[in-house]
């Protein structure tokens, strides 16, 4: 006799937890609210369809916050387990100059989505769309649509608090804390934060990309590229430091960031190139011989003295260490990803609610974080995949 397995939300880590279940042993049935899944695959694939990252388990294990939850999930299916699969499934990838990992020029997201779904049609994963979780009758079983669902297991992959336009609301949270289950209220990740431009400044260079730089934020450094915009910044430069950035605010309802505008050179490499330059103009040497764009130097002459811009040892430092005060998080709706959700001590290290047996939770629906760049997609389909694993066995 086959055992039921309902997975609420059609999400990716409910779309490779249903990959990987063994359906000789389980009849899977995946309830979706919206009326097609996969919603939330589509919109990350606007900007060009980052699948996972190339680099090696040991750093890319280290990427995730809080550090060691996920690892047992990431190893079992690791960044090259996940591109092996997508092209067992017909979909070849490749790894693009920053190392991250793409399908091959011309897939669409659509494309990926579709051969996902024809794999789990074809294992006789059961779709029912339009369907609704709104709670556990007296016995614990899932109330979708308003009716009872018996089940043996259930498994919520129910998305974070980003993007509700495709469905990822976040509105199960309240279900979640009234039913004694320990939750975490949702903040935004991966997203723009506010800085209080001087008029003058943000008139010339809104929209403009400081490129090549890196970023610190309580010791920790992000190498890349942000944009300045009318809120503040936003990019993956400054992305990756999201908890960093998060706690101070929560700690201090601000946070100090540090731009070092030339990462390649060290602070006497920059000294001694002004002091021995042949140009005499400030403005010029920044120019000429440390190669910083207008934004940049727009930067250092308004925020800092005429008298701190003028001497050589000064602005050095500051090209290494530009201080900036962050004043607040883009809202959790213009967030790329969410901290917050499911706390991690109600889970078991198999994704099991510690006060439901049998009932699970995977995916972004949990309280980790995760840098932009491939990895909020690989931990999604890890935890899937590895719940999979570890139903399969004990059947």
């Amino acid at each position: 006799m086959k055992k039921e397995i309902a997975i609420i939300g059609g999400g990716p880590s409910a779309l490779l937890l249903a990959a990987f279940l063994d359906t000789e042993k389980f009849t899977v049935c995946i309830y979706e609210k919206n009326k097609t899944s996969g919603r939330k695959f589509l919109v990350a694939g606007k900007g060009g369809f980052n699948l996972t990252h190339s680099e090696s388990m040991d750093p890319l294990i280290k990427r995730y916050t809080p550090n060691g939850f996920l690892d047992k999930a990431l190893l079992h299916f690791t960044n090259t387990d996940f591109r092996n699969w997508l092209e067992q499934i017909g979909i070849p990838t490749f790894i693009g100059s920053s190392k991250r990992v793409f399908p091959k020029e011309g897939i669409k997201p659509i494309k990926v989505l579709n051969a996902i779904l024809k794999t789990l049609q074809e294992k006789g994963v059961i779709f029912k769309y339009e369907h609704i979780f709104s709670g556990w009758e007296e016995n614990n079983n899932p109330i979708i649509n308003n009716k009872i669902i018996p089940t043996d297991y259930t498994i919520f992959s129910l998305g974070g608090g980003s993007w509700k336009v495709t469905g990822s609301d976040g509105n199960w949270l309240d279900t979640f804390s009234k039913k004694g289950i320990q939750t975490k209220v949702f903040q935004a990740s991966n997203c723009a934060y506010q800085v209080d431009w001087k008029p003058n400044f943000i008139q010339k260079q809104e929209g403009t990309p400081l490129k090549n730089i890196a970023i610190s934020c309580n010791n920790v450094i992000q190498k890349g590229e942000a944009v300045i915009t009318k809120f503040g910044l936003e990019g993956n430069a400054i992305y990756g430091l999201s908890p960093q950035i998060r706690e101070e605010l929560n700690t201090n309802s601000k946070a100090s960031i540090f731009i070092d505008f030339k990462p390649s050179l060290t602070l006497e490499n920059i000294h001694s190139k002004i002091k021995l330059s042949k140009y005499r103009n400030t403005t010029e040497i920044l120019k000429k011989e440390l190669k910083l764009s207008a934004a940049q130097i727009d930067l250092l002459k308004l925020y800092i003295s005429k008298e701190s811009y003028l001497h050589s040892e000064t602005l050095a430092k500051y090209i290494k260490i530009f201080p900036l005060e962050i004043l607040n998080a883009a809202s959790l709706d213009e967030a790329i990803s969410t901290v917050g959700g499911i706390d991690l001590n109600a889970v078991s290290e198999n994704f099991e609610l510690n006060d439901l047996p049998n009932q699970f939770c995977i995916g972004e629906m949990l309280d980790w974080d995760a840098p932009t760049g491939g990895y909020l997609l690989q931990a999604c389909a890890s935890t899937g995949v590895y719940l999979a694993w570890y139903l399969n066995k004990k059947h």
